[in-house]
């Protein structure tokens, strides 16, 4: 089943920061990114960094920034097997001008 996503393609006026925030917009994107840029880069630490995220809602939100190339998932083949994220060069953001150029 695909997963679809309301607002992933709302912009009437092609405008690129509208874009961008159809990408990182929402309650909780902007807070898994800013935790991973912090180091937060694994499931665990992620969880603890933001405890009002339920497990389900944080898996959705990482698979989300994922598929839109914002984060990357290293997946380290070890015993037990360890998962960790980092920040894009495409989902690096830090001023306006950034933003609106991840919408373009």
């Amino acid at each position: 089943m695909e997963n679809t996503r309301k607002n992933r393609s709302f912009n009437p006026y092609n405008c690129p920061v509208t874009h961008c925030m159809n990408l990182i917009g929402g309650k909780w994107k902007i807070l898994i990114i800013y935790a991973i840029s912090r180091n937060c880069n694994r499931f665990s630490k992620l969880q603890k960094a933001m405890p009002l995220i339920s497990k389900q809602m944080l898996v959705t939100q990482l698979r989300e920034l994922e598929e839109d190339k914002i984060i990357e998932r290293t997946i380290f083949a070890e015993i037990p097997p360890r998962v960790e994220y980092s920040i894009t060069d495409y989902g690096l953001i830090g001023k306006a001008a950034d933003i609106r150029d991840i919408g373009k």
